[in-house]
């Protein structure tokens, strides 16, 4: 739902189906995060949001999709105004990974490289080069979350087995993904804290986010990102539609994953009418380009 007194407006972001976007993009093994952004999303927000020449950060770069998308459009390297994409990843096994696609993007002839540094995301400041303060145009990120919403499944056959969830699990026990929904607030706020020291004036970030259940009770992960952004003392500017269904001839084409259908399935059929979600919420921060509470 979109705020009131905010403008909205729709991404169409899945026009192609989801298994084509990092085709020969990005390494076989990237499909193995659990938690992957959708190259789309990425490439639509900083078309949207930057210039050629800007820097792009991801706090939470996984396998480095907004900083290869940010490579492949021209935003990267520091000081030679062409802009800079760079990620920062907790976990040692995706920041490598990461590597490799930055690394690929480079041989695909991306007209700027990209870097990712392994941290803390909560420590933001302390991770990133000092040249990088106070340059960043825009950040794309988006909040982890449980398992029960990630992975792939595995078919059954004569020599699989039963069919059984992969790829759900990011690494990392302590990963804010397995942490209470308070710790996971308190963590991003501080990430987007972070954020905001190395934001340029007027620097937006965009948080792409769905609500969740756990135990039958609705999780509200963009309610979330909206309220930690407000707690950073950034500016709510707006709530968009990231639609995740194609569109053919005005005819919506679903993109359900095996999980999607399965839970609501299995929710319908204790009494529970619940509907297969087709979007991911978009909530737009912007950093002031003065206090806030002055000048408005």
């Amino acid at each position: 739902m979109l705020a009131q007194g905010f403008p909205g407006s729709v991404w169409l972001i899945g026009q192609q189906p989801f298994r084509e976007l990092r085709k020969g993009r990005y390494t076989p093994e990237s499909i193995t995060h659990p938690g992957k952004m959708l190259p789309t999303i990425a490439r639509y927000a900083i078309n949207t949001y930057t210039d050629p020449g800007d820097v792009v950060l991801d706090p939470m770069a996984g396998i480095g999709t907004t900083v290869v998308e940010a490579m492949h459009l021209g935003r990267h390297g520091v000081g030679v105004g062409v802009g800079v994409g760079v990620g920062v990843e907790y976990e040692h096994r995706w920041a490598a990974l990461a590597a490799v696609n930055i690394a690929l993007a480079a041989k695909q002839g991306a007209t700027g490289p990209g870097e990712v540094y392994t941290g803390d995301s909560r420590r933001l400041p302390s991770l990133l080069p000092h040249s990088v303060r106070g340059r960043v145009a825009l950040v794309v990120t988006s909040p982890p979350y449980k398992s029960s919403t990630h992975g792939h499944v595995r078919t059954p056959g004569p020599r699989r087995g039963k069919v059984r969830k992969i790829h759900h699990r990011y690494g990392n026990s302590d990963n804010l993904a397995y942490r209470d929904h308070d710790t996971l607030a308190t963590g991003f706020t501080d990430i987007l804290t972070g954020c905001r020291t190395v934001l340029r004036p007027g620097g937006h970030i965009v948080i792409t986010a769905r609500p969740y259940r756990r135990h039958g009770e609705l999780i509200d992960i963009p309610g979330m990102a909206v309220t930690d952004g407000q707690a950073a003392r950034l500016e709510l500017v707006e709530e968009c539609v990231a639609l995740m269904a194609g569109v053919r001839d005005g005819v919506l084409v679903p993109r359900a994953s095996f999980f999607q259908i399965k839970n609501v399935g299995d929710a319908i059929a204790t009494g529970d009418p619940q509907w297969i979600h087709q979007h991911e919420d978009v909530i737009i921060l912007r950093l002031p380009s003065e206090p806030l509470g002055m000048g408005r």
